[in-house]
């Protein structure tokens, strides 16, 4: 098979597990519903809370989490593949959270699943900041999972603007879908959103699939929504908008072999090394 059907859920999650759950769960059956063969849902589908002492006493371990367990027998259920984009899940080691992506087999056991790499940790010039890092302890493994029609790239958000994360996963993992669920704040998301998101799937000949966030969590927490869907021409297949919803697009795989052949941009990559001005060199891959 070199078909199917995606499906990006748009939501806008907060501080109730149970209540988010209930919402991301109607939106994956409306996926199904319309035809969809792989379903994704945002970053933080399961919880977004902005102070870190809240966010711990309300996340769960792995084994626990609610919203793990109901997307696992949706999956089952219905014979599906459903990506929780990101769970908010408590760690055994740290005191910190881990921002989790868990890639859910048909049969309802977990093929894949990627800690966030890159925290959002930025200061922007309207004032609004935000330390990742504080609450949240990062990744250290790209991860890459083998599905009925290709092999996909877990990335979450932030780590959209880390161009090589994506070219070691298409290289060296073999990607020719990335998924990259995010909760882009408005701000940037306006500036930066689409033009990242176009610009990985451009530069790895690769589908990209970008369930996200949208609207108001709280006063100070807004994200853009526009969950994307994107062939390896950089084409948007489709755009969430702005409100809580779903967007799907038939994924042909054998784009990506059609857009890498003829821009063979991953092949033609060379080692170098960089000159520093005062007679250096510092060898770069």
């Amino acid at each position: 098979m070199s078909k199917f059907t995606a499906a990006c859920v748009q939501m806008t999650s907060g501080t109730d597990p149970i209540e988010n759950l209930q919402v991301s769960s109607d939106l994956i059956r409306q996926s199904i519903s319309e035809g969809a063969d792989f379903i994704a849902t945002p970053e933080v589908t399961n919880l977004m809370e902005p102070n870190k002492a809240a966010a711990r006493d309300i996340a769960q371990y792995e084994e626990d989490d609610i919203t793990l367990k109901a997307f696992r027998a949706l999956a089952m259920d219905h014979k599906k593949w459903v990506m929780a984009g990101s769970l908010v899940i408590k760690k055994p080691d740290d005191d910190r959270l881990a921002n989790r992506s868990f890639l859910i087999a048909p049969d309802g056991s977990i093929a894949g699943k990627y800690d966030k790499i890159h925290m959002f940790d930025v200061a922007l010039e309207n004032g609004e900041s935000h330390k990742e890092s504080n609450a949240y302890a990062p990744g250290e493994k790209a991860v890459t999972v083998q599905t009925d029609w290709a092999t996909i790239g877990m990335t979450i958000c932030y780590d959209v603007r880390f161009s090589h994360l994506f070219q070691d996963l298409a290289q060296k993992g073999g990607a020719t879908i990335f998924t990259t669920p995010a909760a882009f704040t408005h701000t940037t998301g306006k500036a930066h959103w689409h033009v990242l998101q176009r610009a990985r799937a451009i530069e790895n000949g690769a589908f990209v699939i970008a369930p996200a966030q949208c609207g108001h969590h709280s006063k100070k927490r807004h994200t853009y929504g526009h969950s994307l869907i994107i062939d390896p021409w950089g084409e948007v297949l489709a755009d969430g908008g702005d409100d809580i919803g779903v967007i799907l697009a038939e994924i042909d795989v054998a784009e990506t072999q059609k857009r890498r052949q003829q821009v063979p941009n991953l092949k033609n990559s060379r080692p170098y090394s960089l000159s520093l001005g005062n007679d250096q060199q510092t060898a770069a891959e």
